[in-house]
């Protein structure tokens, strides 16, 4: 690196930053106009050092913290010895990796991947491969189901499913063999089971996160499960969000006790250090796949391995479930308690460290956005969803001293748009 680059990067400010990911990247997000520079723990500082508490954990990819030293130990251990073999040759992390994540959960086997869409682009292979190995559906006719409002990502496999048009106008024609059915609705799941004979896999997300956080109905969960052994269908989970602890369980599964048939993981597997993702099942799913019929160059790679093993550790070693049900109760309170004076907060919703705040306002309008703009200028980063939906999912190492200095930032910033 030149000098003239070194002494332009030690001087970035974060209005420079900001110009250059507009001159340069491609215009595919909307920041909040903050340019973070350092994270530890709850916090996270910017390039002219102001330091903010985060609530919203990479989309939920630090539940450990950011930086945990655990995890960054584990990484810089394994980097200074070997980190990518590709799977044509066996590595000496990865099969202990899969025995402890399969022991973890619960599971005889797991494929990783790296990011969370590769995960859901992995559980529908899977459960079509089962479909025409298993069930004995009929060639190409396996469909999948899905609920109004899923978002697992925004490849062409993923925005198939979608019912938004900004992640599907402009990009069709898209993959068939798609059935939507409404969320939180165990009558119109069955309905379409009784309907269609050749449906391979169910794929849901126990708690809609980009939907707003949308908390179904207690028993939905369990509803689910019946119906998918009741008419062999597989049970497919996406806890990439709400998973490893997020809610206040290691799984959003476990707070109605019932195990899917394929589960897939991503975000925190890997403590917002790198992306690593895992898809896991037992032998009648799993062994369908042979060898040459999927993978990735960097699934599974030892880096990964090490990392995640790790993050999965701290997890319970720090009892995060535990800390993230009992802080949620408190955040719930304190925000429903808002809502008694501010008529702007129509709406607390969540379970764990996984929340939102409906805005009382079109989901047009720009309020949310300010609201969240004037959080970032009052020290706390938080971000909207559609439109006039706040989520706050702080890291799962906050303290009830740090999370009460958050309630007070968040409700004194709401009454100020009141």
């Amino acid at each position: 690196m030149s000098a003239e680059i070194m002494t332009q990067e030690s001087t970035l400010t974060s209005s420079h930053a900001m110009q250059l990911e507009d001159k340069y990247g491609a215009h595919n997000y909307h920041p909040i106009p903050v340019v973070l520079d350092r994270g530890e723990g709850v916090y996270v500082w910017d390039l002219e050092g102001k330091r903010y508490f985060d609530f919203l954990s990479a989309y939920s990819a630090v539940n450990q913290g950011h930086c945990h030293p655990r995890i960054i130990a584990a990484l810089t251990e394994q980097a200074q010895k070997l980190t990518l073999t590709s799977r044509a040759f066996y590595n000496s992390r990865l099969g202990s990796y899969e025995k402890f994540i399969t022991s973890f959960f619960g599971y005889d086997r797991v494929l990783p991947m790296n990011t969370g869409v590769e995960g859901g682009e992995t559980a529908l292979k899977l459960a079509r491969r089962w479909a025409y190995d298993v069930k004995k559906v009929p060639a190409n006719e396996a469909k999948m189901v899905f609920v109004e409002g899923n978002f697992w990502g925004r490849t062409i496999a993923a925005i198939s499913s979608s019912q938004d048009p900004s992640s599907t106008n402009g990009f069709g024609p898209f993959v068939p063999g798609y059935l939507i059915v409404p969320y939180n609705n165990l009558e119109a799941i069955e309905n379409i089971f009784k309907s269609e004979p050749n449906i391979a896999g169910f794929m849901f997300e126990p708690i809609q996160g980009e939907a707003g956080v949308v908390v179904p109905d207690e028993g939905y969960l369990q509803g689910i499960r019946a119906l998918c052994t009741k008419y062999n269908v597989l049970m497919i989970a996406d806890e990439v969000q709400t998973g490893l602890a997020r809610t206040g369980k290691m799984l959003a599964c476990d707070h109605e006790n019932v195990k899917p048939d394929i589960l897939i993981l991503g975000k925190a597997l890997s403590g917002g250090v790198l992306p690593v993702s895992a898809v896991l099942a037992n032998d009648e799913v799993m062994m369908t796949i042979h060898p040459g019929e999927h993978g990735s160059t960097y699934g599974g790679n030892p880096l990964a391995c090490a990392v995640a093993q790790e993050a999965l550790q701290v997890l319970q070693d720090e009892k995060l479930s535990e800390n993230a049900e009992n802080l949620g109760v408190i955040f719930r309170h304190e925000m429903n308690e808002l809502a008694k004076r501010s008529s702007l907060v129509k709406l607390v919703r969540g379970k764990g460290l996984l929340n939102a705040v409906v805005i009382n306002d079109d989901e047009h309008s720009q309020k949310a956005w300010n609201i969240c703009v004037r959080l970032a200028e009052n020290g706390l980063l938080a971000k909207p969803t559609h439109g006039n939906i706040i989520r706050f999912a702080p890291p799962l190492v906050i303290n009830e001293t740090q999370l009460r200095e958050c309630i007070d930032i968040i409700s004194s910033t709401i009454l100020e748009f009141s």
